[in-house]
């Protein structure tokens, strides 16, 4: 039998003042009084972290990703919550609301500027840890699966390979990203260019709104249910649960991975790759993986193009489809891995090949580092004279990483507002730039951050414009961010429509309806003042 909310209150209150010190004694001990009157379920004190627990700071650690905001400079939540349940964070949000208490929420940690458990421009926060809401159910029948926003999409790919070898689902390559926020913001993969993204393929989901109600699809209505995929998190509301629909999948998938070095001439196979990527075969995903390489003569430095494949069929057809439109990445048969599809997602993890899957069901990342990212649509092939200059600029790096991942496929024919997500037909495929670092030196993270939005610049000419996309889920406050209040519907935009162009205007639309007090926000939240109101109130 639970102890009743009246026992506990006593106790957690010289629990509290027994480890008093740097948290507010009266922020945390009102914030638990409030939990436990909204709600329904017991809270243990277990489930709360103050900074002068010991295990605080590995908690706050545990799922983020990005060093840079784990620095001692850095804001650090008041306490850090985790809760058990759906009534739990009802009462989060309940009591965030009502005691003005700042909420930020992670399910994964895998913001690229740390949003998700770091606040730059509010205190006092504290962090809604969803990491013990992981629980997955898999209906194999009706080819859809209920994901808590806490489990990882590695765990999710984990639990329906554990029932079928020819069913999947189509989101990102990182098994360590957390489904809640992945799927909010898109979603890529290595599927993508069959069967879309994440976000394209959610047919229900559970969320608290602000006013602390749990609402699934038919509750929540259409509008807010088109926002919350691709309209990025924490913004109108805290994701519960995914329904998704599952993907068929071949029982024999094949991998591949093919480097070639500036000496073995990566420029132009890498010219040629832009020109055929989106339109190869819709089964196939080949992306490039530039980074350095002590490969070139005598063991110099130099840049090396990896093209790192899936093909959702055996070696025999893709060899075929590869020689037919790309014959100048010379594949050949020795180069292909035919594997189950599940395996394929440890082969993009990285894992060695012996690696069995019960890994996904391990949590942690494989590395963290201090990194900076960016990122990029591309609508006509980067001239070779400009490839020449970027691998100039990449030789000045000591870690540096560039992706181009395809478009083409089913993400042409998917209309600009289906989702939130907005980036379809026209592009011809990303590039995101990244630069890590292995130490949190201030003047060394400013030199790499420096050279990466140098490399940004570099490269503006020859990417989207009007506006130069970015995507959500690999977020860049260089973009903008708002202001601690009274953000503005032109301020927002300038990062806003870079996300989700013409979207950006429903986004704002839908805010206003369901979160007018604005109680999810962070520094590129969608903000709740439409640009008519401004300019009436101006």
């Amino acid at each position: 039998m639970m102890p009743s909310s009246k026992c506990i209150l006593p106790l957690i209150s010289v629990l509290l003042l027994s480890a008093s010190g740097t948290t507010s004694i009266s922020v945390l001990d009102n914030f638990i009084k409030c939990l436990t009157i909204n709600s329904e379920v017991y809270i243990p004190f277990s489930n709360f972290y103050t900074p002068n627990n010991s295990s605080f700071l590995s908690v706050l650690e545990s799922s983020a990703q990005n060093l840079r905001y784990l620095v001692p400079s850095m804001p650090k939540p008041e306490f850090i919550f985790t809760p058990l349940n759906e009534s739990h964070v009802q009462a989060a949000v309940i009591c965030s609301r009502d005691l003005r208490i700042h909420l930020r929420t992670r399910s994964g940690g895998h913001d690229y500027e740390g949003l998700s458990y770091v606040s730059q421009i509010e205190t006092p926060f504290f962090l809604l840890d969803l990491a013990k809401l992981r629980s997955i159910e898999v209906d194999i029948n009706d080819k859809t699966a209920w994901v808590q926003a806490g489990a990882t999409i590695g765990e999710l790919y984990y639990r329906i390979a554990e029932k079928s070898n020819t069913q999947g689902f189509t989101a990102g390559l990182c098994p360590s990203v957390g489904s809640g926020g992945h799927i909010t913001g898109g979603g890529y993969g290595t599927m993508m260019r069959k069967y879309g993204l994440g976000a394209d393929n959610v047919v229900d989901a559970r969320i608290v709104d602000a006013s602390g109600r749990i609402l699934d699809r038919e509750a929540m209505g259409e509008d807010l249910f088109w926002a919350i995929r691709g309209g990025g998190g924490g913004s109108f509301g805290i994701i519960l649960a995914w329904k998704v629909k599952l993907v068929p999948v071949p029982a024999t998938v094949t991998v591949f991975t093919v480097s070639k070095t500036l000496e073995q001439g990566a420029t132009k196979i890498l010219y040629k790759w832009q020109q055929v990527a989106d339109k190869l075969d819709e089964d196939l995903f080949i992306r490039v993986i530039i980074q350095l390489a002590n490969a070139g003569p005598k063991g110099k430095k130099t840049v090396t193009t990896s093209y790192n494949a899936l093909f959702l069929g055996d070696s025999e057809r893709l060899l075929q489809v590869i020689h037919k439109r790309f014959p100048e990445l010379g594949l050949t048969r020795n180069d292909c891995i035919e594997t189950s599809w599940i395996r394929s997602v440890l082969y993009f993890a990285g894992y060695p090949n012996n690696t069995e899957p019960e890994i996904l069901l391990d949590v942690q990342s494989l590395g963290k580092n201090y990194f900076k990212a960016k990122l990029d649509f591309v609508q006509e092939p980067v001239p070779e004279t400009v490839l020449e200059g970027l691998w100039k600029m990449v030789l000045e790096e000591d870690i540096p990483i560039i992706l181009w991942n395809p478009y083409g496929g089913i993400m042409s024919k998917i209309s600009e507002s289906e989702i939130a997500f907005p980036h379809r037909k026209g592009n011809i495929f990303t590039i995101q730039y990244m630069n890590a670092w292995k130490d949190g030196d201030e003047k060394n993270a400013t030199k790499h951050i420096g050279w990466i939005r140098r490399l940004y610049d570099y490269m503006a000419p020859y990417v989207s414009m009007f506006p130069r996309a970015a995507y959500v889920n690999y977020r860049d406050l260089d973009l903008g961010i708002n202001k601690k209040f009274n953000t503005s519907y032109t301020e927002a935009s300038a990062w806003g429509i870079k996300y989700f162009k013409d979207n950006f205007n429903r986004l704002v639309r839908v805010k206003i309806k369901v979160d007018p007090d604005n109680i999810f926000r962070h520094e590129q939240s969608i903000p709740p003042v439409p640009l008519k109101l401004e300019h009436s109130t101006a």
